[in-house]
C-alpha cells in the first residue's frame, strides 16, 4: 500500500450538554463547515491525551473524556487543481464533559467559532459537515453506543 493511501488517525470529542451538542465552525478549501471538536493525533501522544488537545485548541475549553463512542473509517475524495485528492480517515470517536470557555484562549487558526447545536439542527446542516461521521457520531452517542476509555491501550513506549 502506498503510503499516502493510508488512513490518518483522528480524534474527536462528541459534547453533549441541555440537548445540545458542542461544533466547530471552521474554513476549509470546501468553504465554512461544521465539524465535531477533531483533528490528527500526534506523535508520542495517546488517543486520549489527543482529543483532549484537540477540543482545547478548537474550542478553548477543557475536554474530560469519560468514553469511546466509536471507531469509524471513512473516505474522502475531493477535487483539487492539480486533480482528485482521495484521503482516508480512522476516527476515534470520545464522548466526555467540557468545562468553561476560556475568553482569553485563542481557538486554533481556521476556527471561526463554537456552536451549541440541537440534534434537528445538527441534521438540518448536513451539507455543511465537514464530515459524514459529525452525524453518525452523534447519533451512535444518542443510541447509548458507550465503551469504557481502557478500550484503547496505548503502550508506553509511544510517549
Amino acid at each position: 500500500m502506498n503510503s499516502s493511501n493510508r488512513p490518518r488517525v483522528t480524534v474527536a470529542a462528541i459534547v453533549e450538554q441541555d440537548g445540545r451538542f458542542l461544533l466547530v465552525e471552521e474554513h476549509t478549501p470546501q468553504g465554512l463547515q461544521l465539524n465535531n471538536p477533531a483533528g490528527h493525533l500526534e506523535a508520542g501522544e495517546s488517543p486520549a491525551d489527543g482529543v483532549i488537545r484537540e477540543a482545547l485548541e478548537e474550542t478553548g475549553r477543557e475536554f474530560r473524556p469519560a468514553g469511546l463512542v466509536g471507531v469509524y473509517l471513512s473516505r474522502t475524495r475531493r477535487a483539487t487543481p492539480g486533480g482528485e485528492t482521495d484521503v482516508s480517515y480512522l476516527r476515534l470517536a470520545f464522548h466526555g464533559e467540557v468545562g468553561a470557555a476560556d475568553p482569553a484562549r485563542r481557538l486554533d487558526e481556521g476556527i471561526v467559532r463554537t456552536v451549541w447545536m440541537t440534534l434537528d439542527e445538527v441534521r438540518a446542516s448536513q451539507q455543511r459537515h465537514r464530515s459524514p461521521l459529525v452525524l453518525r457520531c452523534i447519533e451512535d452517542f444518542l443510541r447509548g453506543q458507550r465503551y469504557p476509555l481502557d478500550l484503547v491501550f496505548t503502550d508506553p513506549g509511544v510517549s
